[in-house]
């Protein structure tokens, strides 16, 4: 089920937060379990945002929940340290929840050897990395999610996001989306769908050193566009070839710093329906999601079977 939504303002900036949050709300009915955002905001490009987590949404009323925060706390502390020791200084941090940071830090060296780095650390994981990119997912609805890390604040060019009914994963925050596409900065994947050669593709690309985080079968689009990447392919080339490498039946949507690009698979069984004009693209896998943003009379089609587009700001 799920249901994805994106979004890109061409030549102007945006409320992105709140407009993404209307759409995904409007998608709520096709995934209730959790709910996430990238959305592409106007810093100011000197340092890296750097958004982690140190352990899992254990729910309110759970009677673990200061004995966890003491875990996270300690967590917290040695990631502060391989920092230290990484050569990357913190210029801001924010503790949005318990378990979710969000840190500003200088960095000028090989972003896969410092990701592995700080996820050597037990039960921390890099959200994303990037000088645009705000990602942030957790479990609930996206009103519930935009209100727990006040994404209606931010402004910026363009966003992607999505309503996730776990079917294949569990319910939690690794499994959800959106994925980075690690190593990559400002790289972020959401997807509706179901990936027939999961496992295949999975051994293939951690034989050439590429990470997983989860077993979301989603991850692997954001992994297979970061190799293809990684060997010099632009992101059109990569997302043309991941419609010959991937099988099954899927929709996808990935955004970059300055780009929203789309997917579709050759079978064109998940939804989607695409509004265009000169200064905004809105897409979502229900009309009723474009809607949420543009109550007046619009044009909206349904892109064709195997169809790759790309968008930029």
């Amino acid at each position: 089920m799920c249901g994805i939504a994106g979004l890109i303002h061409r030549g102007k900036t945006s409320n992105v937060g709140e407009e993404l949050q209307n759409m995904l709300q409007a998608l709520k009915h096709r995934g209730p379990d959790s709910t996430g955002y990238a959305l592409y905001a106007n810093n100011d490009g000197q340092n890296f945002i750097l958004r982690f987590k140190v352990g899992e949404n254990v729910g309110e009323g759970s009677t673990s929940v200061n004995e966890d925060e003491s875990v996270y706390d300690e967590r917290k502390k040695i990631v502060d340290k391989k920092l230290a020791d990484l050569g990357a200084p913190i210029i801001k941090e924010e503790k949005l929840t318990p378990y979710s940071y969000r840190y500003e830090i200088q960095y000028g060296k090989d972003l896969m050897w410092f990701s592995k780095a700080i996820e050597s650390i037990e039960n921390v994981e890099i959200l994303s990395i990037g000088k645009s990119l705000e990602l942030i997912k957790d479990l609930g609805d996206a009103t519930a999610v935009s209100e727990r890390y006040e994404l209606n604040k931010i402004q910026g060019t363009h966003g992607i996001g999505h309503a996730r009914m776990a079917t294949e994963s569990g319910v939690d925050i690794k499994s959800a989306h959106p994925f980075w596409g690690y190593p990559f900065a400002d790289v972020s994947v959401v997807h509706n769908g179901q990936l027939t050669n999961y496992w295949n593709n999975r051994r293939a690309l951690e034989n050439k050193g590429m990470r997983f985080m989860s077993e979301c079968d989603s991850e692997l689009i954001a992994v297979f566009l970061a190799e293809k990447m990684r060997n010099g392919a632009t992101l059109e080339e990569g997302m043309r070839e991941s419609l010959k490498g991937l099988d099954g039946v899927f929709t996808y949507f990935v955004a970059t710093k300055d780009s929203l690009g789309m997917a579709k698979d050759t079978m064109a069984a998940k939804p989607l329906v695409l509004y265009e004009s000169d200064d905004l693209v809105a897409m979502g896998s229900e009309e009723i999601a474009i809607r949420s943003i543009l109550p007046q009379e619009i044009d909206t089609y349904d892109p064709f079977d195997g169809e790759v587009k790309v968008w930029q700001t």
